[in-house]
């Protein structure tokens, strides 16, 4: 198996010979890892004065980093970020992405229009708007849902891409922002339309959201996506309690505790990772093996690269 394969087997809960797949939804850490910025933190403030040959030297240089790391981690999935707004800037970097990679790796990208956690800039005002102008929310709702499906859908018919990484976070790691009957009005319905339209376009979903999901997991479960990350220890999520309940309808991604991972002992560390795999793994099937979040900037790389080094040496399924 490719490591695509791998990666869509997981997906499709079907078994999986040698190491459990394994990817990161983000790795800021390229820079400490491999020695080039990573592509979102790169600002291209003078694109437009930039020849045709330029541009292709910098879109193959942000294709480069997404591949090196995968190949270094041995990640089956790369999460496209684009480095530059738009569908036609997408389709250019996944064309380079695949020009140096073939059809190696299962490719993504961010595509959630649904409600999200308001920021602390607008909290409060959106906050009400869903009490007193719910009509305007719904309406709100189906016009991110009817742009980000015209927007993907450009995209999709390309042919570069497989599968979509929806990054709407919903929860604290007490309980989700909107409460389970809210979220059945106004978030639900929508994920499901969505979900359902990706799958019409041949595309994967992994529905992403940190936190406590457990209030709204019956919800999330019941919209159909292929695969659930991050699974966040921090909010309360039990891998096994999850792989046992919801393990024969959906992928489970993820579930290593960042904080463990970069505030625990060396002990505390190993443990998590072992339980995460021994969880994940149960059954032979239907896990991918992640953090609970990213590798995000600030984290000491040494730690990630311990966690891959479990993973190379227990996440492994018995042969059968």
């Amino acid at each position: 198996m490719t490591q695509k394969e791998r990666f869509i087997a997981a997906l499709e809960r079907r078994p999986v010979k040698g190491h459990v797949p394994h990817f990161e939804l983000v790795f800021y850490l390229t820079m400490e890892s491999i020695g080039k910025v990573h592509p979102t933190h790169r600002h291209f403030y003078q694109w437009d004065q930039m020849s045709q040959r330029e541009k292709e030297l910098q879109r193959k240089d942000a294709a480069m980093t997404y591949i090196e790391i995968a190949e270094k981690y041995n990640h089956d999935a790369i999460f496209v970020h684009g480095f530059l707004p738009g569908a036609d800037e997408m389709i250019r970097l996944l064309e380079a992405i695949r020009e140096l990679s073939g059809d190696k790796y299962f490719l993504m990208m961010h595509g959630d229009p649904t409600f999200s956690i308001p920021s602390g800039n607008n909290m409060v005002e959106e906050s009400v708007l869903f009490y007193e102008e719910p009509e305007l929310m719904k309406k709100r709702a189906q016009k991110q849902v009817d742009d980000m499906l015209e927007y993907v859908e450009k995209i999709a018919k390309t042919g570069l891409l497989d599968g979509i990484a929806m990054c709407s976070d919903y929860c604290f790691n007490t309980n989700p922002f909107l409460r389970p009957s809210m979220f059945a009005e106004f978030v639900t319905p929508y994920l499901e339309k969505t979900i359902e339209a990706y799958r019409s376009m041949g595309l994967y979903t992994i529905k992403h959201t940190d936190g406590n999901i457990m209030p709204i997991i019956d919800q999330l479960v019941q919209c159909k996506p292929d695969a659930l990350h991050s699974l966040d220890p921090q909010g309360g999520v039990d891998l096994a309690y999850v792989k046992k309940t919801y393990g024969d309808k959906v992928c489970l991604i993820g579930n290593v505790n960042c904080a463990l991972l970069q505030n625990g002992t060396e002990e505390e560390m190993t443990a998590d990772v072992l339980r995460s795999l021994r969880d994940g793994m149960a059954g032979g099937w239907g896990y991918i093996f992640s953090t609970s979040n990213c590798v995000y900037t600030g984290l000491d790389l040494s730690r990630y690269e311990k966690m891959h080094r479990l993973w190379r040496e227990y996440g492994i399924y018995p042969e059968k």
